[in-house]
């Protein structure tokens, strides 16, 4: 049975700035070692996503990579951590212990000793959606309400970073600074559509209980149906859902200067590409190529980077594009703000 949810905004939320924190290490995508016991094809799958490098460090958990990249952000604010009215905290991928909390852990160490503290996820990389809405919602509801940070660290829940037939997962950690919108806000989240269909929530899965995690895999359990049967479905989801994001605002195609997805494979960049018939600004493949895949990260990364590369202007909108395997998609309509020469902002 299919279960959809949707979820719409009433107001814009500001981006004050963006921190990141990206490991220095690379390793080569045809050197993992995962690829060595893979059967040939699978490993020719791999090598065909479109990925030559992923950024990793074995030294830093999820939580650091997000600790950073809050801090990072905040720092680019000029804003004490002390002066947050909330701290989201996007879940990863596979805690470190459970029962514990990150994110208050994640408060004690920023010292945002004010702030209302939650997590957010369940929809792979989706999840950067919920958050915004979460944030979105608080800064409307409370008109005393300061800044909301949102973090994330993302990183492979076990030792591989191969996901078949997937994509190749990174690590990264992001933050996004929130408020309300304002004159000088480098980009404005003007609008969210999120939709998701419950009949796929353990196309993929990874067993963990009485497992070392050495032995941790993610697997896929219907390689047709993630392949053909969700692509078809994603095709529809993503049509409808950009054309519900625009009409809702008064606007065409013809309104928007470009659009980024997610990074999980050159032929996924392609699918959406064929699918919208739109052609997604060039930092998705690049950073596809270095980075491989961020999670929840991904989208915000390639708006930067189009930022920095100058594929997007002041006054400019854009269109990101989350589409996961557990079954989420959603659509962020943005507009471009001043960038005050703070390269990097987004």
């Amino acid at each position: 049975m299919s279960a959809e949810v949707t979820f719409h905004t009433a107001a814009p939320v500001a981006v004050e700035a963006v921190g990141r924190h990206l490991p220095d290490r690379t390793h080569t995508v045809a050197e993992l070692p995962e690829l060595a016991g893979l059967a040939e094809a699978d490993r020719l799958t791999c090598l065909n996503l479109g990925i030559e490098t992923v950024l990793a460090d074995d030294g830093l958990t999820s939580y650091d990579l997000a600790e950073r990249a809050a801090r990072a952000a905040l720092d680019r604010a000029g804003l004490p951590a002390a002066s947050l009215g909330a701290l989201i905290v996007i879940e990863p991928r596979a805690p470190e212990t459970l029962i514990s909390s990150d994110a208050t852990r994640l408060q004690h160490a920023l010292g945002a000793d004010a702030a209302t503290v939650f997590t957010v996820g369940g929809l792979g990389c989706v999840s950067v959606t919920p958050a915004l809405l979460a944030a979105r919602g608080l800064l409307a509801a409370d008109p005393s309400l300061g800044h909301v940070l949102v973090a994330h660290g993302s990183k492979p829940a076990g030792g591989a970073r191969y996901r078949h037939p997937v994509t190749v997962n990174g690590d990264g950690g992001q933050a996004l600074l929130l408020t309300r919108p304002h004159p000088a806000a480098p980009i404005r989240v003007l609008d969210l559509v999120q939709r998701t269909d419950g009949r796929y929530w353990d196309l993929f899965r990874l067993e963990y209980r009485d497992r070392p995690t050495a032995r941790w895999r993610e697997e896929c359990r219907d390689l047709p149906g993630y392949s053909f049967r969700l692509a078809m479905e994603t095709r529809n989801r993503l049509g409808a859902l950009v054309d519900e994001l625009l009409s809702r605002n008064g606007l065409t195609r013809a309104d928007i200067a470009g659009y980024a997805s997610q990074n999980l494979s050159a032929g996924g960049l392609a699918f959406t590409e064929e699918t919208l018939e739109i052609g997604l600004l060039p930092s998705c493949r690049e950073n596809l190529r270095r980075f491989g895949h961020l999670g929840p990260n991904d989208v915000f990364l390639n708006l930067g980077t189009a930022l920095a590369g100058r594929e997007l202007a002041e006054g400019d909108l854009a269109v990101l594009l989350n589409v996961s395997p557990v079954a989420a998609w959603s659509a962020l309509l943005v507009e471009i703000g001043p960038q005050h020469g703070r390269e990097g902002t987004a």
